[in-house]
């Protein structure tokens, strides 16, 4: 950039002002123009309920951490395929071992959910259901499992409000809408793991390379990750930007337009290792990360009871999980409209 002198730019200060104002009022019209093809007008969408999300999210926490091989892990796995068949979806469960990143096999289970399974056109939403077993990120405690409220059962209690929600229309969306709850996704440890995942996203990986159904595929997909607390903010987050731009900003758009951008930041975040990474590489589905990520905070990336015994429902708020599920609700009749056009 040029620097001018004082008195020069003085002199030259009415070309300067005719000149900025000029840019902006064309930046302004090009803006204007962007924002209307990038935000087409909402269709009809019911309501996300985010009382009943919060009681799907105080359910799993209530079994106890959902941490493989145990008894919690068991019983909330059973509830999971119970409550998605009572909603009408035709549902999988992919049993499986995993092996940690130190040896330890685990008997895991990825659940799996689908809508109008004869629909061609499918949006895939996930999230992970197992509990971290340690709370290595705690200030005292760090050897105790993780209630996971919302690392976690956030995600899984907005999707399955979301399949309640779907059952409960006469007139349905004409789009398919595939569930996954990923296990095993929770294990790894970022200083010991030498695997690309650090140890982590088990669940997912062994879907994108075993499909439930061969040659499974899906228009996009969303991945809810952190998605409950107080205050929570979603940039844009890196990997999903880099393998999935448009999916990004669709949703961003439409969060935007139901009036939720204090929560959906407009702003790029850091790249994540989560699930959605073996969904896009393996199995090819363009896939984004819906994870709360924090502005300016050095000291925590996540949010702050993040992998500690803290994480419990005191700090989920049903404010954020309705800006999550309704935007997410929007986007899907968003897509049965543009499919039915």
């Amino acid at each position: 950039m040029l620097f001018l002198s004082k008195k020069l730019f003085l002199r030259r200060l009415p070309i300067i002002l005719f000149i900025i104002f000029s840019i902006c009022a064309c930046n302004t019209n090009d803006s204007s123009e962007q924002s209307s093809e990038q935000a087409p007008k909402l269709v009809k969408s019911p309501d996300f309920n985010a009382d009943s999300a919060y009681l799907f999210v105080k359910k799993q926490v209530d079994f106890g951490p959902r941490v493989p091989n145990t008894v919690p892990h068991k019983i909330c796995g059973d509830y999971l395929v119970s409550t998605l068949k009572k909603y009408g979806l035709q549902v999988t469960e992919q049993s499986f071992i995993a092996t940690t990143y130190d040896g330890k096999k685990l008997n895991a289970r990825n659940i799996i959910g689908s809508f109008n399974p004869k629909a061609a056109k499918r949006i895939l939403l996930t999230s992970h259901w197992d509990s971290r077993p340690v709370s290595d990120a705690d200030s005292v405690v760090k050897t105790k499992p993780v209630p996971a409220a919302n690392d976690g059962a956030s995600g899984v209690g907005v999707i399955l409000e979301i399949a309640r929600v779907l059952s409960l229309q006469s007139a349905k969306p004409d789009i398919g809408v595939d569930v996954i709850f990923f296990d095993a996704e929770d294990w790894g440890n970022s200083e010991e793991a030498t695997d690309e995942y650090s140890g982590f996203c088990l669940g997912s990986q062994h879907w994108a390379q075993n499909k439930h159904i061969p040659d499974y595929t899906a228009y996009f997909g969303v991945l809810l990750d952190m998605v409950g607390a107080k205050g929570a903010t979603f940039l844009k987050e890196g990997y999903s930007v880099q393998l999935a731009d448009g999916v990004v900003r669709q949703v961003w758009n439409t969060a935007s337009q139901l009036g939720y951008s204090n929560y959906f930041i407009d702003q790029r975040g850091s790249a994540i290792t989560d699930d959605h990474l073996p969904v896009n590489k393996v199995a090819h589905i363009p896939m984004i990360d819906i994870i709360h990520t924090q502005q300016n905070n050095l000291a925590h990336t996540f949010f702050d009871q993040w992998h500690t015994t803290h994480d419990t429902m005191e700090n989920i708020d049903p404010k954020t999980l309705k800006a999550v599920g309704q935007t997410l609700i929007q986007v899907l009749y968003q897509e049965a409209e543009a499919e039915a056009i």
